[in-house]
């Protein structure tokens, strides 16, 4: 659910018409691997000299900015073709199909097929396409037909589940992505080790309901099976990191691997979304706050130097100020350190959004609350860190997270994707600061 905006592209050259399509990704990281994807398949396919805008439609701040974002891109590219694609392409056709700027409307099935940008292919686009297309994601039952070698300078980011089967009252993302589906393991094992052989020290497990992995494959396998797997057979890959799951999901393949494989990164991000029993049965989630409390404990205890963020929504209809203040109280009961803040945002066709409405400034205010809980939980984590030595991966010359996925600044340059060992200095607050690791480390 975290938000990735990346920087904007470079316009195009209007007088160059056989130009790289110009891509804008918005919304998160399965979204950015699959922009990687789209790229691959329309230079495959010869489309030159279109725009094409991957939009994200978890709240509906993210559908305007989408909105925004095809506006821009169509001033700055006068006269190219604009397909808008992703989860609001899918959720709300109509709203992208009304605008004048855009030429094709992309259903999130649709945009992971390469017949789809075959026959976008130039000069064609405008030909007798259909203008709309945007089928019945709920009847999709297989993975994308396009799967990337990862993507990410650093890391590797690698899609391995789509869709989700839980219907939360105020999510509208199974209408946009469907229901689960899997990448197969051995197919994910063959990725990861051409992403190993091509140097990778890193790898990510991406997914819209990472932990519902493998509940349509044969035999029913779960996440743990798939990353005890993953730690076997690519015995060479010296970090694996999980993106966020659901903890009443959590397998006991999943705690073991957890608790004894020093390779699977001590970092985990949770989908609490709450942290009152109340406000939980009305979001339909399937867990209560002790039920929470209890699996944090005992994931340090099985893992004592794990770090732990969630997603928490502030200003669920109906939320009193106690309900939210149990949602506070969680930062420190669930020992939280990164925290997402959503403020929360009515998305048409969801039970929530019949549900009575907080007045705006009322869901603003306890956002930042949330915040600023949040932001003193990374202030104590930056402080514990001092004087420590971590073995970072390095995302630029000056820029690495540490095994925490927190962030350290470098007081030197060095090697892009490099694992480097190095002793804390400090922080600024936001960041830590990292030099050279004591002699002998």
């Amino acid at each position: 659910m975290k938000d990735m905006t990346p920087p904007h592209p470079a316009p195009r050259e209007p007088s160059d018409p056989v130009s790289a399509p110009v891509f804008a990704t918005l919304g998160c990281r399965l979204n950015a691997y699959e922009t990687e994807a789209m790229r691959e398949m329309a230079e495959a396919a010869g489309l030159a000299g279109a725009v094409v805008v991957n939009t994200c439609a978890v709240t509906a701040e993210a559908v305007r900015k989408a909105r925004q974002e095809i506006r821009r891109l169509a001033r700055e590219n006068p006269g190219a073709p604009v397909i808008v694609t992703g989860c609001a392409a899918q959720t709300e056709p109509g709203t992208f199909a009304a605008m004048p700027e855009v030429t094709r409307v992309i259903g999130n099935h649709e945009k992971m097929q390469p017949a789809t940008w075959a026959a976008l292919r130039a000069p064609d686009l405008i030909g007798t396409t259909e203008r709309v297309q945007v089928d019945d994601i709920m009847s999709v039952r297989e993975t994308a037909g396009h799967l990337i070698d990862g993507f990410g300078r650093h890391r590797a980011y690698v899609q391995v589940q789509n869709g989700c089967d839980h219907r939360c009252t105020f999510c509208i993302i199974p209408y946009g992505r469907g229901n689960s589906r899997s990448v197969p393991a051995g197919v994910v094992v063959d990725q990861i080790r051409r992403l190993r052989a091509r140097g990778f020290n890193e790898v990510v497990l991406t997914g819209v309901d990472l932990t519902s992995w493998g509940g349509d494959l044969p035999g029913a396998p779960r996440l743990g099976d798939l990353v005890l797997s993953i730690l076997r057979l690519v015995p060479d890959l010296p970090r694996l990191r999980i993106s966020s799951i659901d903890s009443v999901e959590a397998d006991p393949a999943l705690m073991q691997a957890i608790a004894t494989e020093p390779r699977l990164m001590p970092h985990l991000h949770l989908s609490l979304q709450a942290g009152d029993d109340m406000i939980l049965k009305r979001m339909k989630r399937r867990h209560l706050r002790d039920d929470a409390i209890r699996f944090c404990a005992e994931l340090r205890r099985l893992r004592p130097d794990i770090v732990l963020g969630a997603d928490i929504i502030a200003g669920f209809p109906t939320e009193t100020e106690e309900m939210f203040r149990n949602s506070l109280r969680l930062v420190e009961e669930c020992g939280l350190t990164f925290l997402h803040v959503f403020p929360y945002s009515a998305r048409r066709g969801t039970p929530a959004a019949r549900m009575p409405q907080l007045p705006g400034p009322v869901i603003r205010e306890r956002a930042a609350r949330l915040r600023a809980a949040g932001d003193a939980a990374l202030l104590r984590h930056l402080r514990a860190e001092q004087g420590q030595t971590r073995t970072v991966l390095t995302e630029g010359p000056r820029l690495a997270r540490t095994e925490h996925f927190t962030e350290v600044a470098l007081t030197r340059d060095m090697p892009e994707g490099s694992l480097v060992a190095l002793r804390i200095l400090g922080h600024d607050g936001r960041r830590l600061l990292g030099g050279d690791p004591p002699a002998g480390a």
